[in-house]
């Protein structure tokens, strides 16, 4: 198999592309580094596409791997063949190549082992020959052996069968096959365990759909009930369809040796084939499920990191709780812990009191501008609590509901010790919280993405996979939005591409000794960061207030004459950068000529372009760009509070296969089903909606009682007919009927319309 060859084809992809790919990931490049500075050879594939194309060409690799090493060991037992030969090569997946080695593959002990130990292959392969001057027991008779404890006819004749059987199961052809009509035709079940007993997944106590319609998330809520004892989960194949194909290929006379063959494949569909098969489609749906499952995940998780931040604001956390207090942390601007307090908002009417009294003074000392409150436990409560303070102030404070996944598991991290030693656990939380408001990026790589509880049944996920992707994701986020140099921690210095964990914390102690970076040349003076590691990672850091302008954008150093030259050419200094950019660069060039200036300069057009943007707004974080996070100061509701109807402003907090959720400020997340986000068909809701959004919703359905909410982002019918009008094509409709058409001809039974 030519590898490149294959990814060209199943990408859609010119071969060039996937050819300097390839050779980009074999020089240990990162992704981050060719997504951004690689674009000219790459043809500018984006970091999603590189990752995927690096994920098949591991695949790829790993199933050409295989097939050497099943070839060696059919060949060095003497059983290779032309047939089997062209059939490894022709294999395109690691289960078609491990069916063709299960014939050769080295068994336990099994019937037909037995039987063939035994003697009894001769008259297997007699019965399948199936000639009619072949009478089944009379050849058995010469089989008979009391030493080998084959004292009947009948023995002799069950041994052989089990070989029959063993082989048809071995059979790579009859396995692919069956496999496809299973996954075609079969029927997924599910019972329950104990009928009586009460779970969340009663829905499935009596439940069937076929294979090809089970939508992913009920794969994973299947696998969970069968996992906790709920369910009993099983496959079903109608068995004539099954056994059919077998006969079809096995069968080859009406006969007393064709009746034995008959029975042994029947045997061997249901003893062997069938439950292996079950196996496989249920692995590979489980498969299929987590790794669309983990897809979302890192969907919502790239979303959820990329949430804007609330810049140069002073911010108050809250971390609610009861009986232990809220923990309450003052952060300012740069994310500097200014002041801590454990207040009891949830108290007694004295400790109430106490609280807003403390909470007061941190606002009106500090110049606290937002409050960042944990959705955890006790939240709706100092939610309330948070809302009464800011109407009896009538100050420019607002507050936000942020999610605390994972918050608890950083504060008692050894990360958390080392960044805070002289603050207690539950104050690190506070702490966090805030910091997860003012920039989510920077505080939430702190965290193990999957504790980030941005996605579905991620505790059943395969974590070596899930921890892979979620990473990539990570990376990805932290490298298009850059790091500065001189206060990022080793943490998010870790993620940057070229760097790892020890590196980023030699930069850290570099920088602690010598005082802040002055540019990016300094980095090579970092211990075990060599010139590789500066190539990949340079681009990605920035240094503001630096000796050069260019170090505080993401114009890599070895594009730097280019830009001077740039500059120089469209009649802008250096010093422009420095002073808020060189706006108006990108008319200059465009009136130049892209074209003439990428070649003068050396440089791709690509390249040319993203220099140019950089020139323009150097020091730029994309995040910017995005819609502000919703911060509310109004009245706080309860799910009580709603009604049908009713029209609200939330904000997408997850999503998943049905839906997604949106918190509306009730502390309960309402529902919005897939088919109630938009008016046109989509096959996901990421299709229209991403974490963060701030979104218009109506009330459908309010179940108090089990805190349930349905929600709807559809507009009413009225407005729907409306919009549907405004997209519609506002041009005359051509007349496409032919050249003297009368409608009255489509009475006459001589005229005929023709449809494809």
């Amino acid at each position: 198999m030519d590898i490149n060859k294959t990814l060209a084809k199943e990408f859609g992809l010119r071969q060039e592309q996937v050819d300097n790919t390839v050779e980009l990931i074999d020089d240990d490049k990162t992704i981050p580094f060719i997504a951004r500075y690689r674009k000219e050879l790459t043809g500018s594939l984006d970091d999603q596409i590189l990752r995927e194309l690096y994920d098949r060409l591991m695949y790829l690799r790993n199933l050409e791997k295989r097939k050497e090493e099943v070839t060696n060991a059919i060949t060095e037992q003497e059983k290779m063949t032309p047939e089997i030969e062209a059939a490894i090569s022709a294999a395109s997946t690691l289960v078609e190549v491990e069916d063709i080695y299960r014939p050769f593959k080295p068994k336990r002990r099994t019937r037909a082992g037995i039987a063939r130990e035994n003697g009894l292959e001769p008259l297997a392969e007699l019965l399948m020959a199936q000639e009619n001057s072949t009478a089944p027991e009379k050849a058995a008779e010469d089989y008979i052996n009391e030493e080998k404890k084959i004292p009947d006819v009948q023995t002799a004749l069950q041994g052989a069968m089990d070989i029959i059987a063993e082989d048809i199961s071995d059979d790579a052809d009859i396995r692919k096959k069956l496999r496809s009509l299973a996954g075609e035709k079969g029927e997924l079940v599910s019972k329950a365990a104990d009928p009586e007993a009460e779970s969340v997944y009663m829905n499935y106590y009596e439940y069937s759909e076929p294979v090809p319609k089970v939508a992913n998330h009920r794969v994973l809520a299947l696998d969970r009930g069968e996992k906790e004892g709920f369910l009993k989960v099983s496959l079903t194949l109608d068995e004539t369809l099954a056994t059919d194909i077998i006969f079809g290929k096995y069968i080859k006379a009406n006969n007393a040796c064709g009746e034995l063959v008959r029975a042994a494949a029947a045997d061997g569909y249901k003893r062997l084939i069938f439950p292996s098969i079950e196996r496989e489609i249920r692995s590979e749906m489980s498969a299929k499920a987590a790794e669309d499952s983990i897809k979302v995940f890192a969907a919502n998780l790239r979303q959820m990191l990329l949430q804007p931040p609330l810049k140069n604001s002073v911010i108050l956390g809250l971390d609610p709780g009861y009986a232990h207090g809220c923990k309450t942390a003052v952060i300012d601007g740069t994310g500097k812990v200014l002041d801590t307090a454990i207040i009891y908002p949830t108290g007694s009417a004295g400790a109430v009191e106490a609280a807003k009294k403390k909470v007061k003074q941190f606002i009106e000392k500090y110049g606290v501008t937002a409050i960042s409150i944990g959705n955890g436990t006790a939240s709706r409560e100092t939610e309330t609590f948070t809302a009464d303070i800011i109407k009896e102030m009538s100050g420019n404070v607002s507050y936000m509901i942020v999610n605390e996944a994972g918050a608890s598991v950083y504060s008692a991290s050894k990360l958390a010790a080392e960044e805070f030693p002289e603050y207690d656990v539950s104050i690190r939380g506070a702490i966090s919280i805030a910091r997860r408001l003012q920039d989510p990026l920077a505080e939430l790589v702190k965290i193990e993405p999957k504790a980030i509880g941005v996605g579905q049944y991620q505790h059943d996920m395969p974590q070596a996979r899930m921890s892979e992707a979620l990473g990539g994701v990570v990376e990805d986020c932290v490298n298009s939005v850059g790091v500065d140099l001189n206060t990022a921690s080793y943490s998010l210095l870790s993620y940057i591409s070229g760097i790892n964990s020890a590196v980023a914390k030699n930069i850290v102690a570099y920088r602690e000794e010598n005082g802040k970076f002055t540019d990016r040349k300094e980095l090579l003076k970092v211990p075990k960061l060599g010139k590789k590691a500066f190539e990949q990672c340079a681009g990605f850091l920035r240094v503001r207030d630096g000796k050069n302008p260019l170090d505080n954008t993401a114009v890599h150093p070895e594009s730097y004459a280019a830009a001077t030259s740039l500059l120089s050419e469209c009649g802008f200094t250096l010093a422009d950068i420095s002073q808020g950019g060189a706006e108006g660069i990108s008319d200059k060039a465009d009136s130049l000529g892209l074209e003439k200036i990428s070649s003068s300069l050396g440089i791709g057009v690509p390249t040319l372009t993203d220099i140019i943007g950089e020139l323009r707004k150097p020091g730029r974080d994309l995040r910017d760009e995005l819609p502000p996070p919703l911060m509310r100061s109004g009245d706080v509701m309860e799910i009580k509070d709603l009604k049908p109807g009713m029209e609200l402003v939330g904000t997408v907090r997850n999503i998943i296969d049905f839906g997604v959720f949106v918190d509306i400020g009730v502390h309960e997340d309402g529902l919005v089903h897939i088919s109630q986000i938009c008016s046109k068909f989509i096959k996901h809701p990421l299709e229209a909606v991403k974490v963060g959004q701030v979104v218009k919703v109506r009330v459908l359905d309010v179940d108090v009682k089990r805190s349930r909410i349905s929600l709807t982002m559809r507009l009413n019918d009225e407005e729907e007919k409306k919009a549907q009008q405004e997209r519609r094509p506002k041009k005359k409709r051509e007349d496409r009927r032919p050249k003297g058409f009368d409608a009255s001809q489509l009475r006459n039974s001589s005229f005929r319309i023709k449809q494809k």
